[in-house]
């Protein structure tokens, strides 16, 4: 039933996304960037919505209260990386536009990248690593001024339920750069969405939203420290049954 489930909802993408694809480059000539983004948030969020309804799986968010209420408050939001879930989930909750470092290959996807292209965000060259990250500090700069929070993922690739990556630096070396702060988020897609797999399974993410750390003052390495010592206690709180188990025995 689960393997159903999954194809039923990779139909339900493939089929949806060409024409939300199209209808995005076509707006985009016409309205503004934000614009775009509101439209392209829609599709993510029925998405997400489809995920309930065809696999079974259920958000459950804490912590909302801990995002800025202002709209030219700008964060960066660090976020814990387990499957596509979250990098669905995230733009369909949040209150205000993210703005997403990625690596450029993902533009070349059809009709999926083709609407990604027209949005403002940051997209960059793995190979070129100097230049990548002076790329983040400039776009990201700009896209805070315009009240757009960045969103990261500091292990930058998916992690398998209960492991941890490397937690690298580039986000809080934005956040010092741009004098915000930064807002860790705990996420245990994996538990449904299994890393690097088709098929799905019904249940619970949860998302937890931890409360802004000031970024002055701070050495990156240090506060990335801080923020990986609260997302991964946190994902051992939402999920221990992940890091009770071993690790080959863990799905």
């Amino acid at each position: 039933m689960n393997w159903l489930r999954a194809v039923v909802h990779l139909v339900w993408m493939v089929v949806t996304v060409v024409p939300w694809a199209l209808v995005v480059v076509f707006a985009s000539v016409f309205v503004s960037s934000t614009r775009v983004y509101w439209l392209c948030a829609g599709w993510l969020r029925n998405s997400v919505n489809a995920g309930t309804l065809i696999l079974g799986i259920e958000n459950r968010i804490t912590g909302m209260e801990n995002l800025p209420q202002g709209a030219k408050d700008p964060v960066v939001l660090l976020v814990k990386h387990q499957s596509t879930w979250e990098t669905f989930v995230m733009p369909a909750i949040m209150p205000h536009p993210l703005a997403f470092v990625f690596k450029k290959e993902l533009l070349h996807v059809p009709f999926f990248g083709w609407a990604m292209s027209r949005m403002d965000m940051i997209h960059i060259d793995r190979s070129q690593r100097a230049q990548a990250f002076s790329k983040v500090v400039t776009q990201g700069k700009r896209l805070m001024a315009q009240g757009v929070w960045v969103i990261m993922f500091p292990e930058g690739t998916r992690i398998p339920r209960g492991q941890k990556g490397v937690y690298k630096t580039g986000g809080t070396r934005l956040a010092i750069e741009a004098g915000v702060p930064v807002i860790p988020v705990a996420v245990t897609s994996a538990r449904c969405w299994p890393t690097k797999a088709f098929v799905k399974k019904p249940g619970v993410v949860d998302i937890s939203i931890g409360k802004a750390i000031s970024s002055a003052g701070r050495e990156p390495e240090e506060l990335m420290q801080e923020v990986e010592n609260w997302i991964e206690a946190e994902m051992h709180r939402l999920d221990p049954d992940a890091y009770a188990q071993p690790t080959a025995a863990r799905t």
